[in-house]
């Protein structure tokens, strides 16, 4: 079981391909990007939407010209894994114009969070990193960039089977103690999540370690969408749920005990991922056994006989 690679090393000189799915970049940010990927080894891929120009002020480019580059960026042969250069939004506009198949049988790992949670639904069982991105992340100080060499180390590491995500968080009041469970990482941020409600594009999130984060969400607003998530029955049936930083706001954690611990289902909180800092990647789409109780996540194969 161990030693079963899921997704290969990348060699210190492989190419990232760079894509604005969502959001355009914020003043000063993308003249960073290709000297800092130079910095941690990487070759760099720009594709053209990154430069624009904007729509409607608050996407990067307009949806044919992000498709497009999303598109070439997985099937460019030069491109090793597609990361985004920013979240904010624009991902959901695409879903539907979007090759799925294409995105569900290419093995290149898409690099990302926020409003990438969307593109990490539809690759369907794909494995990516919610991680941190060039332009919203790696600029801020030493905290940004201690993060974007994690993410580093992940990629040239790679993941296999029997990898222990860390490390381990500190002990939370919103842990909930239970057996070890065992599912796909699904979810990411709470709003995104949500937002595909409704749509062809929600995913199954029945069997899975949920992962939630969110940012600038008062406890209020993540009382309606995790209402919405109960109401809908996505909070029924899950393995278990991984909590990261809910940030910029009021701490939630009263909303979370309210909705997740009458679930009985075991609870692991301070995951040290979202839009705080650190951001240290997690393997979306891998199957993971979640102790609670040793606040531990650890990679498992995919498919396990007899299971």
């Amino acid at each position: 079981m161990s030693g079963d690679w899921l997704l290969p090393p990348l060699l210190p000189d492989a190419c990232l391909g760079v894509i604005a799915p969502a959001g355009p970049p914020r003043e000063g940010t993308l003249t960073q990007v290709l000297p800092m990927m130079e910095r941690l080894g990487w070759r760099t891929k720009l594709f053209p939407g990154c430069a624009g120009p904007a729509v409607l002020g608050h996407l990067a480019a307009s949806d044919e010209q992000r498709v497009k580059d999303l598109h070439a960026a997985f099937t460019d042969p030069e491109v090793d894994a597609v990361i985004g250069l920013r979240g904010g939004y624009g991902c959901m506009r695409l879903l539907d114009k979007l090759d799925l198949a294409l995105l569900r049988t290419s093995p290149k790992p898409l690099i990302g969070y926020s409003d990438l949670t969307a593109l990490h639904a539809v690759r369907q069982g794909r494995i990516g990193w919610h991680a941190p991105m060039p332009a919203s992340d790696w600029h801020r100080g030493e905290e940004g960039w201690a993060d974007a060499l994690a993410l580093t180390a992940c990629l040239q590491q790679g993941l296999r089977a029997g990898d222990v995500l860390g490390p381990t968080p500190v002990p939370h009041r919103l842990n909930r103690s239970g057996p070890e469970v065992r599912g796909p990482l699904v979810g990411g941020n709470l709003a995104v999540l949500v937002a595909l409600m409704g749509t062809p594009f929600m995913p199954d999130l029945r069997g899975g370690v949920l992962f939630l984060e969110d940012v600038g969400e008062d406890p209020y607003k993540i009382d309606r969408l995790l209402c919405q998530l109960r109401l809908g029955g996505h909070l029924n049936d899950l393995a278990g749920v991984v909590l990261g930083s809910f940030s910029d706001a009021d701490a939630p954690d009263e909303v979370l005990a309210d909705y997740l611990h009458p679930l009985g289902m075991p609870v692991l909180a301070a995951w040290p991922a979202g839009h705080a800092t650190p951001n240290l990647p997690l393997p979306l789409g891998a199957t993971v056994v979640m102790d609670a109780n040793g606040r531990t996540l650890k990679v498992q194969p995919a498919r396990i006989a007899g299971a």
